[in-house]
């Protein structure tokens, strides 16, 4: 007979990896308390239990003898390697977090892979700085492992999380190293890769207030690719379009979002041809003076396919902007409804965006009668001000100047 509590862990582990709840393994041979409490190990597991929970997970009924606890990473990491990233959830993580705990003595490589899925979990799921301590773990693994290679990927995916963390200096910086790997160590980077790794910086350099960089950067990687088209097109056309809007050019910006639309369909990269949409109805909201109507078109465009495969992530930004909307159509109604049924998921937010949504809460608050409210502005600005970013800063800078009359 199979010993407690390993069995109930097995149980649970072989349960969800194949993504079957309590309910759906209970039928007229168990009852759901009677699985509850095989799981949490408060019973102990008869020959007919086990007999019908094999059958119904289809596996032998040796596959409930606990296996090594490498084996059970091993395996679950492949499992969620192979998962679309609308399947990924908290307990994805949990249980990524847990094997890894578990099988502390595996292998360094079994490892790295196990800690770049969960970095990927908390990414989806908007975790930014659970994703951070993931991919700090990664990066100091991918030194003991000493394989440059790794490392160039772990800091890649460092800088852009501390990017989205708002620490635009330390996602510079990760880049820099990434190259630094690339010309001493000779480590080979895919184009892709090497591509959106200068509009990585790009981004960065922009975040940073060096907008004379960022654009001879975007113009270089875009001309390098000209005449091209597919992801990698759009996503350089993209980056081009956010430095020109930042460098107060919005119609050069709306020309090169628009090219970068038109460089993929929706079969190429669905979650892409959303984000441009999502990119395009925020570029027309900060247009002077706002460009409603095509905002409302892009939203349109994006609201059917964010329900079909949006992450949480994406579906908070779709939320957010449709709050700005309302606000600038003059519906302070709904605008307040939808940030205050967004409050809960901010943190999904990249720190740009949060600290927009906090202005856009403060302007409400402010055409309520809320002079309080022009405080609380200036004090983010001053926030983001030290946190050395100046050009987003310089934005709220002028939201507060614009509303201060």
């Amino acid at each position: 007979m199979l010993e407690q509590p390993a069995f109930g862990k097995r149980l649970r582990q072989m349960r969800q990896h194949r993504g079957v709840s309590q309910v759906e393994l209970t039928g007229p041979g168990m009852s759901a308390a009677y699985l509850s409490r095989l799981e949490s190990g408060n019973r102990r597991p008869t020959d007919r239990a086990v007999a019908y929970l094999a059958e119904r997970l289809g596996v032998p009924p040796e596959a409930f003898e606990d296996d090594r606890p490498e084996d059970s990473l091993i395996d679950l990491v492949a499992n969620v390697a192979a998962m679309p990233e609308r399947d990924l959830d908290a307990e994805t993580g949990r249980l990524l977090t847990e094997s890894l705990a578990a099988a502390g003595d595996a292998d360094p490589l079994t490892r790295w892979h196990a800690l770049t899925q969960l970095a990927r979990v908390y990414e989806v799921l908007g975790h930014f700085r659970e994703e951070h301590e993931a991919l700090v773990r990664l990066n100091a693994l991918s030194e003991e492992l000493g394989r440059a290679a790794l490392q160039v990927r772990a800091r890649l995916r460092l800088a852009r999380c501390a990017r989205d963390l708002g620490d635009a200096k330390a996602a510079r910086d990760a880049i820099t190293e990434v190259f630094r790997l690339r010309e001493e160590r000779h480590t080979r980077i895919s184009a892709a890769d090497l591509v959106r790794s200068k509009l990585l910086l790009v981004s960065v350099q922009a975040e940073l207030g060096d907008l004379a960089e960022a654009a001879r950067l975007a113009g270089e990687v875009c001309e390098s690719l000209q005449g091209a088209t597919g992801v990698l097109a759009a996503e350089a056309l993209w980056s081009a379009a956010t430095v020109a809007a930042r460098q107060g050019n919005h119609a050069r910006a709306m020309e090169r979002l628009l090219e970068a639309r038109a460089a993929i369909d929706s079969r190429d990269d669905l979650k892409l041809w959303i984000r441009l949409r999502l990119a395009g109805a925020s570029l027309s909201l900060e247009a002077t003076p706002p460009r409603v109507t095509d905002a409302e078109s892009f939203l349109s465009e994006a609201e059917p396919a964010l329900k079909l495969i949006g992450t949480p992530r994406h579906l908070q930004e779709l939320l957010f902007l449709q709050a700005k909307l309302a606000f600038h159509q003059g519906d302070l109604g709904r605008a307040t409804d939808l940030l205050t049924n967004g409050a809960p998921g901010r943190q999904l937010l990249s720190y740009r965006d949060q600290i927009r949504y906090d202005v856009l809460h403060g302007l409400l608050a402010l055409r309520t009668g809320n002079r309080d409210a022009l405080h609380d502005l200036r004090e983010i600005a001053a926030r983001v001000q030290a946190g050395n970013m100046p050009d987003l800063a310089a934005e709220v800078w002028r939201t507060v100047a614009e509303n201060s009359m």
